[in-house]
């Protein structure tokens, strides 16, 4: 793998999907928020995100991951991830519902093949289609690393299920008809050396008893997390999703896989933060001269290049592995926890080239700031992916 910063792919497949790609970001999904004023900050609505799943679709990226008997391309991981990284690297505010990340096929992810036949139906494929969204309800207040310490309880009463309690940092929930809810049942891990056990739950965010309100706003500015409430909220039996007892191994099955493909899409806005920062380093004069003529700027871009390099490379590697149907699992923590601190790094440095600008709202170099310095707790902070190395390498022979 060489550096640039526009990959080219030797698979003619990818490097089709990948042309294709850059076209509609550069195009008219940028024209499309340009014409709406949609910038990070804006409080999105439906209105102005389905008509992006609709015609991601349309173009086959939506869904693009999933089987063909679901509408997909049965990408590989490797490919998968260079799609993300492309769209990290677009700076478009809406790319997170491009390939459906924003409630749509992959924030479901590997659960379809825990649904039934009517679950199918019901809830999921219409999320294939961009007709319905759904998010993922896990986190609590005092349950985020340690997710086994929640609260939300679930209790069999007859035929249904009465669920109790406040999930926090729900993604996509302003948006969703549905959030996907994992709940420890009750009675289960009160008794001292008792585990407890976790079920997952389809609830219908519109059920008497569920209430959706405005999450807190992350330092990124951007308006996509809700809290889910439920308060006596009755669920059909039927919503079970899969084995009662089994929903925290369905919540966490996909850990590994999931850990490896967001750093895709953070090595991509750190790839455009590069670029900008060379442009900067080119047209900004001093004395006369560009940044770039300056000893000092051309060792901070070109420390900032080896990182990218460096962070981009063991993803990949990690990745083919996976393809090939290694455990990853030790990699897995270290591409995360590499990724989110050389990106990280990285920032802090354009953010320095950039100067004022770098600190102004509004500045792109700043937001993509905020944005990276996030990645170093969510989806597992850098502590955790390091218990996680320490612990491999503790099984190594």
């Amino acid at each position: 793998m060489t550096f640039s910063l526009h990959p080219a792919y030797d698979d003619p497949h990818l490097a089709a999907l990948v042309a294709k790609l850059r076209d509609y970001l550069e195009g008219e999904l940028a024209d499309y928020e340009r014409d709406r004023g949609i910038t990070p900050a804006t409080r999105l609505t439906r209105a102005d995100l389905e008509p992006v799943w609709q015609r991601s679709r349309e173009l086959g990226f939506y869904g693009i991951h999933l089987p063909e008997e679901h509408g997909g391309q049965d990408l590989t991981y490797t490919q998968l991830a260079a799609l993300k990284e492309e769209i990290g690297a677009s700076g478009r505010v809406l790319g997170h519902s491009v390939l459906g990340d924003m409630g749509g096929p992959l924030r479901a992810g590997d659960i379809l093949r825990h649904a039934t036949e009517q679950q199918l139906k019901t809830y999921f494929l219409p999320v294939v289609r961009g007709e319905r969204a759904c998010c993922f309800s896990l986190t609590e207040t005092d349950a985020g690393s340690d997710v086994r310490s929640m609260r939300t309880t679930a209790r069999r009463d007859g035929d249904s299920y009465v669920l109790d309690g406040h999930k926090v940092f729900s993604s996509a929930g302003p948006f969703a008809d549905f959030a996907i809810v994992v709940a420890r049942m009750a009675g289960t891990g009160e008794a001292e050396g008792e585990k407890p056990l976790f079920s997952a739950f389809l609830v219908d965010l519109d059920s008497p008893g569920c209430r959706v309100e405005d999450g807190a706003t992350p330092m990124s500015g951007e308006h996509i997390e809700s809290d889910i409430i439920l308060e006596n909220c009755r669920v059909p039996a039927e919503n079970l999703l899969g084995e009662e007892g089994k929903g925290m191994r369905i919540a966490l099955g996909r850990v590994t896989v999931n850990r490896l493909l967001h750093c895709p899409t953070a090595l991509g806005a750190t790839r455009r933060a590069l670029a900008l920062t060379l442009d900067r380093t080119r047209t900004r004069k001093v004395a006369g001269q560009p940044l770039l003529m300056l000893q000092a700027i051309q060792h901070k871009v070109a420390d900032m290049a080896t990182e990218l390099y460096a962070a981009r490379s063991m993803t990949y590697t990690a990745l083919a592995a996976l393809d090939r149907g290694a455990d990853v699992r030790a990699e897995a923590f270290m591409c995360k926890l590499f990724v989110a601190e050389s990106a990280f790094r990285i920032l802090d440095e354009a953010v320095q080239i950039h100067g004022k600008e770098g600190l102004t709202q509004g500045n792109e170099i700043e937001y993509l700031f905020r944005k990276i310095r996030m990645f170093r707790i969510l989806t597992g902070t850098s502590e955790i992916q390091r218990n996680g190395i320490a612990h491999s390498l503790a099984l190594l022979p």
